[in-house]
């Protein structure tokens, strides 16, 4: 940045900046605190700014990495993670993280080089059309076309990233236009007339649900991330008190209702409890918060909550009726439609019947699994991982049976603890994600539960951890198989393991201390026990490789095609 000094001899900024400078002189206005990136030839230019701008950079060791360390960050710290890729393969290796943002609604600002202008459209060397790739996986997608257009273009990014339905924006940015000078002016007011996302609810929709709770006697909550997206954990425990209401969530909701509440009644959907699936299908009431009606929440759309009224709250409003027919639409935040709800003090239906029904199916069907003492039973693992953070810390996780177990049995009782991929099952996530999840809260305990398989996808981002010192618990969850693949094999497929099973893998433990970092084995309760304490303790990155019974299924199940009244798996 060019300096000059005025008529009283003060030192001031020019306002003439390189396109580089002001991509990184935007950021600093947008207060982000930390990039992840890699570079390339066409963000070179980005790359010698950042150099010395005094914002925090982090090297990961691939761009999927980088961008699902970017999805950890957003997720626990609610703010945007921002992403630079050169262009090319820098770009491809991008667009699983932002399918798996877009899906799970979660902020980005992803910048990607691209070659230079005068050469686009000529498969110039590390070409690709970004922007037709990506816009479907996108909230919304630039191309940068003139210097000066950067600051706005970079200032509606992050409005749109944040505001509405969040989700991933990406910018592509010409090499020359990072090198060229223009004006820089970052005081312009968003107008953007084709998008005002709705805040605040309808006042009518707000009374029809006020009266339709009234009357019911067998109401539900389901409630997914939207509750976590909009700060509304508070919001809706005090709205299911004040109207005795017993609440379920989605995966991705998980933690935005105490676990440990009376009225809780667990995870929704395939894995879910008996208690939560069969409330939704007995209930007269539905009420979804921040819920899309993804297949593996329903089951088979035809038995799904068959005799229930269904009200829908979502900020999204393509979301309502899409899946399910919506009787009662309300379009707007979760934490301003739960005030208005709240300050309605509407009358709560004469359900106490209803509420003691689900109490005794929490009772005679909890979540259970058969106990050995001579191997190390994956459901027991998490339970001890639950038991030796004392249910405080945030678990990120990768995609599988891990995942199920980790929903099931670490009960969180807080929001933002809880840290994985929901619509895309995106494998590889858990480890960069807990990068990203432990930079939003230095504090924090972070584990990163991920299974053997997943573990390898991207496992290199082991450098990173111990480059930054990161006190990163990784749990290997090691079945010695793509653990879902083969449940789903035995089950539907007569038991024919085709490529599921990884019994030839690397030493995991030597594989640590090659990137400098602590490692344990451990195969029994006994011994797992000792190494959790121990990690538990250390000031410092560890690695765990938990040798679990490979055989173990998740149970409950709700198989596809069914109901989620015909779940198998509820009792051994």
């Amino acid at each position: 940045m060019a300096i000059k000094a005025n008529v009283e001899g003060k030192v001031e900024a020019s306002t003439k900046m390189s396109g580089a400078e002001m991509l990184l002189e935007s950021l600093k206005r947008e207060n982000v605190e930390v990039i992840f990136g890699y570079p390339g030839g066409a963000v070179l230019p980005i790359y010698d700014k950042i150099y010395d701008a005094g914002i925090f950079h982090v090297l990961t060791r691939h761009e999927q990495g980088g961008i699902h360390a970017a999805e950890g960050y957003a997720r626990i710290s609610g703010k945007p993670g921002v992403v630079i890729a050169t262009s090319g393969p820098g770009a491809t290796n991008i667009v699983t993280g932002l399918t798996d943002a877009m899906i799970d609604s979660l902020p980005l600002v992803v910048f990607t080089g691209q070659v230079a202008s005068s050469v686009i459209g000529t498969d110039a060397f590390q070409e690709a059309d970004v922007l037709g790739i990506t816009m479907p996986i996108t909230k919304h997608s630039y191309q940068v076309r003139e210097v000066s257009e950067i600051p706005n273009i970079i200032k509606e990014a992050f409005y749109i990233a944040t505001t509405g339905r969040p989700g991933p924006v990406l910018i592509d940015i010409p090499k020359d236009l990072a090198i060229i000078e223009g004006e820089f002016d970052y005081s312009k007011e968003i107008n953007l007339p084709g998008y005002q996302p709705t805040v605040l609810p309808n006042h009518l929709q707000i009374r029809k649900l006020v009266e339709a709770v009234s009357h019911a006697k067998k109401p539900v909550i389901l409630a997914g991330a939207g509750i976590l997206h909009g700060n509304a954990a508070e919001e809706l425990k005090e709205y299911a008190e004040q109207q005795s209401v017993p609440v379920i969530h989605t995966l991705l909701g998980l933690g935005g209702f105490p676990a440990d509440h009376p009225l809780f009644l667990g995870m929704a959907g395939m894995h879910g409890t008996y208690t939560a699936n069969m409330a939704i299908y007995e209930s007269d009431l539905l009420i979804s918060i921040g819920a899309r009606f993804d297949d593996r929440v329903t089951g088979n759309l035809a038995h799904f909550a068959p005799n229930a009224t269904i009200a829908h709250i979502d900020i999204d409003p393509a979301e309502i009726g899409k899946v399910v027919t919506t009787k009662i639409p309300v379009v707007g935040d979760a934490k301003e439609v739960l005030s208005q709800l709240i300050h309605q003090d509407g009358k709560p239906g004469d359900n106490q019947e209803w509420r003691d029904k689900v109490s005794g199916w929490k009772q005679e069907f909890p979540l259970c699994y058969q106990a050995s003492s001579e191997t190390l039973k994956p459901q027991k693992l998490i339970e001890l991982v639950y038991e030796y953070t004392n249910g405080e810390a945030i678990v990120t996780t990768d995609v599988g049976q891990h995942q199920m177990w980790a929903a099931q049995y670490y009960k969180f009782k807080k929001p933002n603890h809880w840290v994985t991929s929901g619509g895309l099952g995106t494998m590889g996530f858990g480890l960069p994600a807990s990068i990203g999840a432990q930079l939003a809260d230095r504090s924090a305990t972070v584990v990163s539960l991920v299974g053997d398989g997943g573990f390898q996808m991207t496992l290199q981002e082991l450098s990173v951890i111990h480059e930054l010192k990161l006190p990163i618990k990784v749990m290997i969850v090691n079945n010695q198989s793509l653990g879902m693949v083969r449940q789903w094999q035995e089950i539907f497929y007569e038991g024919r393991y085709s490529h599921s099973l990884i019994p030839n893998q690397p030493d995991f433990i030597k594989l640590a201390e090659a990137y400098g970092i602590k490692a344990f084995r451990a195969q029994t309760e006994e011994e797992a026990n000792q190494v959790l304490k121990e990690a538990i303790e250390f000031d410092g990155p560890v690695l765990m490789d938990f040798r679990v019974t490979s055989d173990e299924n998740v149970y409950p199940m709700v198989a596809p095609g069914k109901g989620l009244h015909e779940m198998v798996g509820v009792k051994f």
